[in-house]
């Protein structure tokens, strides 16, 4: 991974002395529970080492890949619950990756990266990103991001046997804003007809703008609400995540309020 750290050693020690900017988690797993599998990719054996132990001080079950085509067999051989995923990999990039890895069933994945371009950013949430984290960054922050992305995850994975259990009888729950057609149960969008592909951030973030149509939401709100982070850490996240939603469903659907936030407008 090309980068401005020399030789990873300034990575590593961001990564173990940053400062902890997200709410504290328990790091306490039960021997009796499965420990979630996490995948780490990365090509910067420093950094994937030091990520790989901060997870397992914390109950996760880690393996590491150090290239992109690694990476790719590895998480079809052990199909892990989570992939941290290097945008800047050897053999395959990390936005190639991400697309192969999601190819058969959708895997969450938390995106690292070197560069603050929006441009990429957007293209790793197009291709299936759940949330990414710039470096260097505090470790305390990228555990608390997989967990977070992780419940999200399981809450949508029981959403889904709920609608399975209770097939064909209730009526599907819709929204219609401005043209934009939202399946709550189906976790399907369509504009004037047409599906749009969302990625399930994207999703959850449009209905919870959707169910409130007018109603300004601060960045703080969407971040405690749809990704669960609750000290106002990741503004960015928010504001690329809402670009993404512009770009597939219509620049004018999202109105930005300057210094407090976002509101999802009806046509006038």
């Amino acid at each position: 991974m090309s980068g401005p750290y020399p030789a990873g050693l300034f990575d590593l020690h961001k990564i173990f002395t940053a400062p902890a900017v997200l709410l504290d988690t328990p790091s306490v797993v039960s021997a009796a529970m499965e420990l979630p599998h996490v995948v780490v990719i990365e090509d910067e054996g420093i950094i994937a080492a030091a990520v790989a132990a901060r997870l397992r001080s914390e109950g996760f079950s880690v393996d590491v890949a150090h290239d992109g085509l690694d990476g790719v067999e590895l998480v079809e051989q052990c199909r892990p619950d989570l992939v941290v995923l290097d945008l800047m990999l050897p053999g395959l990039d990390g936005l190639e990756v991400c697309k192969r890895i999601q190819r058969h069933r959708p895997i969450p994945v938390l995106m690292l990266t070197a560069r603050e371009s929006e441009a990429d950013l957007l293209v790793g949430l197009a291709v299936g990103a759940d949330d990414y984290m710039t470096k260097p960054f505090s470790p305390r922050e990228l555990v608390a991001r997989v967990r977070t992305i992780l419940r999200r995850a399981e809450r949508q994975a029981e959403r889904q046997a709920e609608r399975g259990a209770g097939a064909g009888e209730k009526v599907a729950e819709l929204l219609d804003v401005g043209g934009v057609n939202v399946d709550l149960d189906g976790r399907r969008v369509a504009v004037d007809g047409q599906t749009v592909h969302l990625t399930p951030t994207e999703f959850d973030l449009l209905v919870q703008l959707a169910r409130r149509p007018g109603v300004v939401f601060t960045r703080d709100q969407l971040l405690a609400d749809v990704w669960g982070y609750r000290d106002g850490s990741g503004a960015r996240t928010v504001d690329s995540h809402v670009r993404a939603l512009r770009q597939k469903l219509g620049a004018a659907l999202i109105r930005t309020v300057h210094g407090v936030g976002y509101s999802l407008e009806r046509p006038g």
